[in-house]
């Protein structure tokens, strides 16, 4: 895929999707980071469901240490791998106590050091909290990149790297959510629906579905 494309597309998504934004739904950059935490293989409606009750009741490190594990786990219990992803968020709001006066770091190096925080999460919460360009890979990105030709690679990080490299400036600080977007409503793992798709033209997919009777 070839520059011209690549601004074409970003150009459609942006006219389409002026402002978009993560369906997670926060309102500090500590709701967020527990929301994307809790979010790995699980659906962002589901997450949704669990931090509506539980904000209002404990939406800082301090007041879910005050929680405590149990209670936190009742909380977030529809949720997959709760026990687990319960027993990270205590750890990481144990650490943003007592190393980080209750604030979320902004960097990528303090924030994977948090437990069940990767690379995939810091960049959201640098991207989406902290208005930084960062690209968070999930597998819709990864999926979209390697189909569309914006940016192949067999990895998250080669598809990471290329997509900073790629995306033309103006769009980097949100191609990532018009990217999910696309991969979660359009460009769907088992059938594309090329059918529907704004950027079909561009796209480098060689078994493009016409009709939604194909799909």
């Amino acid at each position: 895929m070839n520059a011209a494309k690549r601004l074409e597309i970003f150009t459609r998504f942006r006219a389409a999707n002026p402002k978009p934004m993560t369906e997670l739904e926060y309102s500090t950059p500590f709701e967020l980071l527990i929301a994307v935490l809790l979010s790995a293989q699980s659906t962002d409606v589901g997450v949704n469901k669990a931090t509506r009750l539980l904000y209002p009741v404990a939406n800082t490190p301090a007041a879910i240490l005050a929680l405590g594990l149990e209670e936190l786990k009742g909380y977030i219990q529809t949720i997959g791998l709760y026990p687990n992803k319960a027993k990270n968020v205590i750890a990481t709001c144990r650490i943003l106590v007592e190393q980080y006066g209750g604030e979320v770091p902004r960097t990528r190096e303090q924030l994977v050091e948090l437990p069940g925080v990767g690379r995939k999460t810091a960049n959201v919460v640098l991207n989406t909290a902290f208005g930084e360009i960062a690209m968070a890979v999930d597998t819709h990105i990864f999926r979209v990149s390697n189909r569309t030709g914006i940016a192949p690679g067999k990895t998250v990080e080669i598809v990471e790297q290329k997509l900073l490299q790629f995306v033309p400036k103006q769009f980097l600080l949100d191609a990532h959510h018009w990217l999910i977007l696309h991969g979660r409503y359009t460009c769907v793992a088992r059938k594309p629906q090329c059918w529907n798709c704004m950027i079909a033209d561009l796209c480098d997919y060689k078994s493009k579905s016409a009709t939604p009777q194909q799909v």
